[in-house]
């Protein structure tokens, strides 16, 4: 039986192939590997598509954060407020500045923080606040933002996931102070290696980001500050303009993969939850993360079928080994701690064709039938 895969960036390739390889071979005949006249053409239309002023291409999703985080002046003694159920790079960001990661639990709806737990981690030492848009769902962000208003915090949306997401009609990247991107390549928006992106409307934050990015030079060899080896690769940026152009279509098609497996999925188990979309956000399903109390059996039962599915994430950043440090204990966050134990990513990419779709849910129905 052939193998569904978690997600078939070959599949995509083959969609897009001639531009693909058009925009390699003409940045290589420019000889344009550094930044360069693609990736600054990405910037330009990855800025728009954001519905902001300043897109800076960078080498990762975390190097957009840590730099995001030194550009406020983050530094050793300060905190900074997200969620305990994200991808490492989120907390990683804040102690390379110095601070010290302060987690908060999550709304088990959505799986982004509580906006409504915020308010009891702010201390006299927080400087800002990083809502993370897990598995393309926006967060809660007019009560995030009205939180950080009242105690003067900054706002860096962690975007790593949400390419294309909106909130209440605005597009994600245009709400907080600043928005993260990870172009890894398995992303909505993945490059053909590391790459990222630091968006913003604030002209001097750009401006500080750029010279961060590259080493903190105002000239070629002329250095301001002190920065860091952090420049947009000029292939990956030549293959994210392409992308990019397929962008709208894709997240259309990833949106018609999940109202479909949930349409199919209703009938299968009660005990399935399925995502839950607000009606005021627009998510763009970087993953299909359904909720079942058979974790572990579904898992195992779909990899016999040759059906590859996922974990994301199964440790919550508070029980970590890394953050012992932090004094944080198994209990402390109760919604995070249930869903880590409970959720399971299914198949899902532009694609994934409805036979597919149909054979995961007919195999995840064999499974309940059997158990």
């Amino acid at each position: 039986m052939s193998k569904i895969p978690l997600v078939d960036l070959h599949a995509q390739y083959e969609t897009i192939k001639p531009e693909i390889d058009a925009a390699i071979q003409r940045t290589i005949d420019n000889t344009a590997f550094i930044l360069g006249p693609e990736a600054k053409k990405f910037e330009e239309h990855f800025a728009e598509y954001c519905n902001v002023k300043h897109a800076v291409g960078l080498d990762s999703g975390t190097a957009a954060l840590h730099l995001a985080l030194l550009a406020l002046g983050v530094g050793a003694g300060d905190e900074v407020i997200t969620t305990t159920h994200t991808f490492i790079a989120t907390s990683e960001a804040i102690v390379l500045t110095g601070a010290r990661p302060v987690l908060v639990d999550i709304d088990p709806r959505t799986y982004n923080i509580d906006p409504h737990k915020i308010k009891a981690a702010i201390t006299p030492r927080t400087k800002a606040i990083i809502p993370v848009h897990l598995y393309g769902q926006p967060a809660e962000m007019d009560p995030i933002l009205d939180v950080a208003k009242k105690h003067n915090l900054r706002v860096i949306e962690d975007a790593a996931q949400a390419h294309g997401s909106a909130y209440r009609g605005r597009r994600i990247g245009s709400i907080g102070d600043m928005a993260c991107f990870s172009f890894y390549p398995g992303k909505n928006l993945g490059a053909y290696g590391d790459a990222g992106a630091l968006v913003t409307s604030d002209d001097e934050l750009a401006q500080k980001i750029r010279m961060l990015r590259d080493h903190g030079r105002t000239t070629k060899y002329e250095h301001e500050i002190t920065g860091y080896g952090y420049r947009l690769d000029g292939i990956q940026g030549a293959v994210l303009d392409v992308k990019l152009k397929h962008l709208p279509e894709w997240t259309d098609k990833r949106r018609a993969c999940a109202d479909y497996y949930t349409e199919l999925l209703a009938n299968v188990d009660d005990a399935i939850v399925t995502p839950y979309e607000p009606a005021h956000v627009r998510a763009v399903y970087h993953l299909y993360v359904i909720r079942t109390h058979k974790r572990t059996e579904l898992l195992n039962f779909l990899k016999e079928q040759n059906i590859e599915a996922g974990i994301h994430y199964p440790v919550p950043l508070h029980l970590q080994p890394v953050y012992k440090n932090l004094g944080y204990k198994k209990g402390d966050f109760p919604e995070t701690e249930k869903a880590a134990q409970e959720i399971l990513s299914l198949p899902i990419y532009p694609e994934l064709t409805q036979a597919q779709m149909e054979r995961v849910v007919e195999t995840m129905r064999e499974f309940y039938r059997k158990n």
